[in-house]
């Protein structure tokens, strides 16, 4: 297993990252490219994921990353929401509705993977006290 050295490290990061990526794509396209409140509010969800996942990383202690993976977690499930929104206005087809929620249900898996692994190494960090 390689050490984790930088929030780019991470593989929730990295699939955060991804799933951006492709939702930045979508934003671009008709009748996206038109529906601003709507393509801003999914953009900014997406990216809260990635970033959050990387400011708690480097905040430094286990209790502020913990914190800042429930945070990157909520985001995921907006962006989960909006998912549900755009699909039932017609916004996207119910191909892109379904890869996109397929990426977003498993960077929230992961990210709940992770959010659980530092609380159990901040239990042990705090019972080694």
């Amino acid at each position: 297993m390689q050490k984790v050295t930088s929030f780019e490290d991470l593989i929730a990061w990295q699939k955060a990252r991804l799933l951006t990526a492709e939702v930045s794509k979508l934003i671009e396209l008709p009748p996206l490219d038109r529906k601003w409140s709507y393509r801003d509010q999914l953009h900014r969800a997406s990216v809260s994921v990635m970033s959050n996942i990387a400011e708690g990383f480097e905040r430094g202690t286990r209790a502020e990353f913990h914190h800042m993976l429930s945070i990157s977690k909520g985001s995921c499930a907006e962006v989960r929401s909006l998912l549900f929104v755009g699909s039932d206005a017609g916004y996207f087809s119910p191909e892109t509705f379904h890869q996109l929620m397929d990426q977003a249900t498993e960077v929230s898996r992961v990210i709940g993977g992770l959010r659980a692994s530092v609380g159990r190494q901040r239990a042990a960090a705090n019972a080694a006290r």
